[in-house]
């Protein structure tokens, strides 16, 4: 590694992923990865992996008007349809003890 960089964090670990290639009832298709990690405190972190854009998600986020519209650049059926799948596997925001 080169010198020139100043690391703010460097780190490995363990991860869970899931891969899920779906067609909704509205005939929408989704292929998802879904990671699950130590490092967002409880969040997923979601990939669309055929638009590569990807968004740590949690239950706050999905509470969010428009934000799964505007993050994925879905319409408001594919967002629905994708808010209703990602609601039953994004569980809580879990804090460290302070």
């Amino acid at each position: 590694m080169s010198n020139d960089f100043d690391f703010l964090s460097d780190s490995t670990e363990q991860t869970s992923t899931r891969y899920v290639t779906m067609v909704t009832p509205k005939l929408n298709r989704f292929d998802l990865a879904i990671l699950t990690t130590n490092r967002f405190y409880g969040k997923k972190l979601i990939i669309d992996m055929q638009s590569g854009i990807s968004a740590i998600i949690g239950p706050d986020d999905l509470d969010e008007e428009g934000f799964l519209e505007h993050r994925f650049r879905l319409n408001e059926e594919q967002a629905e349809e994708l808010h209703e799948f990602l609601s039953q596997i994004v569980g809580p925001i879990s804090y460290p003890d302070d």
